[in-house]
């Protein structure tokens, strides 16, 4: 979708937000710790590398992400170049179901701690 507003403008003109609700499915294959938000700001962050003014965020109403104390993951298009310089792999992290560890690293997990509410899960793709 950035990639399409950056290009095309489309859905929407820069500057621009676009804001999701809902809940993702996340398919354990690994022993790693981490939530679906974290997960899919994590796989974001492959997507909108090297994309300036470009943030993707994912957080939890409720504050938690799978059994984890973040309520998700906030990254932007430095996040790949950030954690490839510490040696870690995007692709091997989401393959592990380890995104908690790897966005702690990048100083991008959202913690909130538990607010009291359940409404949904709400992803937000902020375009400068």
């Amino acid at each position: 979708m950035a990639k399409t507003i950056r290009k095309d403008n489309l859905p929407l003109k820069p500057p621009c937000a676009i804001i999701c609700g809902g809940e993702t499915v996340v398919h354990i294959t690994g022993k790693g710790k981490g939530g679906r938000n974290q997960e899919l700001a994590l796989a974001a962050a492959e997507g909108i590398s090297g994309m300036d003014g470009i943030l993707v965020a994912a957080v939890g109403s409720d504050g938690t992400d799978g059994p984890t104390d973040a309520a998700g993951g906030i990254t932007d298009g430095s996040t790949k170049a950030l954690l490839s310089s510490m040696g870690i792999s995007i692709p091997a992290v989401l393959a592990e179901n380890d995104s908690y560890h790897a966005l702690a690293a990048a100083d991008s997990l959202v913690l909130t701690g538990p607010t009291g509410t359940n409404v949904n899960d709400l992803y937000f793709l902020l375009c400068k």
